[in-house]
């Protein structure tokens, strides 16, 4: 695959030069990336050792590929990372703000305080006209507020412009999906900024030429610009749901819902992606954008058109309780008003994070059961590829192991529950040598039922 740097162009005022402001997951795998397609960038973020790490190559995540692209642009002086705002202001034509936007506490709704303190700070310290573009996924209608900030906050006569411009990225696909992206979607209030970003986006485009693709570019409004992630997201969110209401479905009436989503999933209008049953959606996108979309539908009037996006993620959360009564069923422990009693039942529990290929534990559905089951009295024993430092922070209540075979040691049932490439190419027999009892749940419905029956295991899957 051609390099991204193969045909960088050498036309200065193509290339503005770009900040990232939050360096988070967002900001630096879009400072790291954008450097590698030949812009000069700088990384910002009020978080001393965060910085620190990253200017001495260190990503402190885990993503794929990343640390070896953040070497390379360091040594090559086109990335740099700072926690000096002034430097930021006065060393980039066009800002990305990437702080984080949870959900605020009690409220459905998102948490805008980290985006009004990014935008206010950085405006203070302007000294010309620049760029500032949100990509934080956020309710419609904040590149306006954003605006009125701006204006009420840089030097007077500026005229600072604000556009939005919002991110795709997919964990442990991020690197691809800044580089090689499925489509570009931004917003300009000007035919100056438009051609800011066009400039700004010149380097993805012209990779996409060297290797024969094509990049969609959909040039917007701020309000539809603000809108695509989270419409994407509640989507997305809907799909999911509702392949794991037709799992309980299937459960239910003695069908297969594997079946049942390969069946479903070749009419073209549906698509098979995405429709795979479960143990639900996490991370730290999915469930508080669908909350802070249904939130904002409901101050602008719209809320009953929204209504099924309560539902959407009432199913996913319920997806937890399930999987934990699948699991006592599997033990032969019944379910009383408090739930099933799992004293004594030691559990092997593969996977803490919300998806392979990361170390992310945010809203986590595999957690969230792990530690439902411990809630349950179960000895739950965790092992996880990546995640497990973050996970004992989360839940130091459970039990970590370094090792699957430590994890699956004289357990009375396995747990599988992250598709891991680990996991989902666990051997049955094998492992049937190591537990005490050969009893699993397929959380990942990865697995051929028979297959492990034929060994001698009692299988449980997701809707089969």
């Amino acid at each position: 695959m051609a390099n991204a740097n193969q045909n960088p162009s050498q036309n200065t005022t193509t290339r503005p030069r770009i900040s990232f402001l939050g360096c988070g997951y967002l900001g630096a795998t879009y400072a790291i990336c954008f450097a590698e397609l030949g812009y000069e960038v700088i990384g910002y973020d009020v978080d001393t050792a965060k910085i620190e790490a990253f200017a001495s190559g260190t990503v402190p995540f885990h993503e794929p590929g990343l640390p070896e692209l953040l070497k390379k642009n360091l040594e090559s002086g086109r990335l740099r990372f700072t926690t000096d705002v002034q430097a930021v202001a006065d060393f980039a034509d066009v800002h990305f703000i990437c702080v984080g936007t949870p959900q605020r506490k009690g409220e459905p709704g998102a948490d805008l305080s980290y985006i009004e303190a990014s935008v206010v700070d950085l405006s203070r310290h302007l000294s010309r006209k620049v760029l500032i573009v949100g990509k934080s996924t956020v309710p419609v209608g904040t590149a306006s507020w954003v605006q009125e900030l701006v204006d009420r906050h840089a030097p007077e006569g500026l005229g600072v412009e604000v556009g939005w411009s919002p991110e795709f990225l997919q964990e442990s696909n991020a690197m691809h999906d800044v580089l090689r992206p499925n489509r570009i979607v931004y917003a300009a209030q000007s035919e100056w900024a438009s051609q800011l970003l066009k400039d700004v986006h010149r380097g993805i485009l012209e990779l996409a030429a060297v290797e024969d693709r094509e990049v969609p570019v959909v040039e917007t409004d701020l309000a539809t610009a603000e809108l695509v992630k989270v419409a994407a997201n509640a989507f997305l969110s809907t799909k999911i749901s509702f392949i794991n209401a037709m799992a309980d479905l299937s459960e239910a009436a003695g069908a297969d819902v594997v079946d049942l989503a390969k069946a479903i999933g070749y009419d073209q209008r549906i698509g098979n992606k995405f429709l795979r049953a479960g143990i639900g959606f996490g991370g730290g996108c999915l469930p508080k954008d669908i909350r802070a979309l249904s939130a904002r539908a409901r101050e602008l009037g719209v809320g009953e058109s929204f209504r099924f996006l309560d539902e959407v993620d009432a199913v996913n959360t319920r997806r937890r309780t399930h999987t934990v009564r699948s699991v006592a069923n599997l033990v032969g422990r019944t379910s009383g008003p408090n739930g099933p009693d799992l004293s004594g039942v030691r559990v092997a529990y593969l996977g803490a994070t919300f998806k392979p290929d990361t170390d992310d534990i945010r809203d986590s559905p595999a957690l969230a059961v792990a530690r439902k089951l411990r809630a349950a009295r179960a000895d739950v024993v965790v092992y996880d590829p990546e995640g497990l430092e973050n996970a004992k922070a989360e839940a130091p209540e459970l039990s970590f192991v370094k090792t699957l075979a430590e994890a699956v040691a004289g357990a009375d049932v396995v747990c599988a529950m992250v598709p891991w490439e680990e996991f989902r190419t666990l051997d049955p027999e094998a492992l049937g040598q190591q537990v005490a009892e050969r009893r699993i749940l397929d959380g990942m419905n990865a697995f051929d039922p028979e297959r492990w029956r034929s060994h001698g295991w009692t299988y449980q899957g997701i809707g089969r």
